[in-house]
C-alpha cells in the first residue's frame, strides 16, 4: 500500500480541496457530454429546460434515433449525481426513453446547452466550523405529468450550509 497524497480524481470526480473545504466537480465529463450531443461550442443557456414546458409520451412528433437518445440521457444522468441543478430535467426526460420524440430530444439539447454555460458548477463542502444544524426542505407538484396525472416531490436535506441528500421521486 503507498500514500498517493490527498485525493484529486476519482471515478470522473474531480476533487478540489483547500483550507475553505472540498470542491467536487465533473468538468471534464461536462465536456464529453457536449461533445457526445454534437453541441461543442454551442450557445449557452441559462435555464436547464424551457419555462413550463410539459412533455408528453402521447406526441405526434417524429422519432428520433432511440440509440443516441438513451445514450445521452444515460450520461446526463451520471452527471446529475453532482448536478443538482441538473437532477430533476434529467429525470423528466428520462421518462422518454421508450419512444423519445423531436421534442424529447431538444429538450435535451436545452440540457446540454446549459451545461455548456455552467461547466464550473460542482459542490462545495465548506468546514463547519461549530455547530452544525440539520435543516430540510420538500415541495411537490400535484398532478403535474399530463400523461399519468402523478404528482412529483422533491426534498433536500443540508447539514450546516453543506448539501449531504436530495431526491426527486415521480
Amino acid at each position: 500500500m503507498s500514500d498517493l497524497g490527498p485525493l484529486s480524481f476519482y471515478l470522473g470526480i474531480e476533487v478540489h480541496q483547500d483550507d475553505s473545504g472540498i470542491t467536487l466537480r465533473q468538468t471534464t465529463y461536462d465536456k464529453r457530454v457536449i461533445e457526445l450531443g454534437g453541441l461543442t461550442d454551442c450557445n449557452p443557456t441559462l435555464t436547464p429546460m424551457e419555462e413550463r414546458l410539459k412533455l408528453s409520451h402521447d406526441s405526434m412528433a417524429e422519432e428520433v434515433d432511440a440509440t443516441q437518445y438513451r445514450r445521452l440521457v444515460g450520461s446526463l444522468r451520471y452527471l446529475a449525481h453532482m448536478r443538482l441543478d441538473l437532477a430533476f430535467f434529467v429525470s423528466n426526460v428520462s421518462r422518454f426513453m421508450q419512444r423519445p420524440m423531436t421534442e424529447h430530444k431538444q429538450a435535451i439539447k436545452r440540457i446540454v446547452h446549459y451545461i455548456e454555460g455552467t461547466l464550473d458548477y460542482g459542490l462545495h463542502y465548506s468546514r463547519c466550523p461549530g455547530v452544525a444544524h440539520f435543516i430540510g426542505y420538500s415541495d411537490s407538484n400535484h398532478a403535474g405529468d399530463i400523461d399519468t396525472s402523478k404528482s412529483t416531490r422533491g426534498m433536500l436535506f443540508f447539514l450546516g450550509n453543506c448539501l449531504v441528500s436530495w431526491q426527486s421521486v415521480k
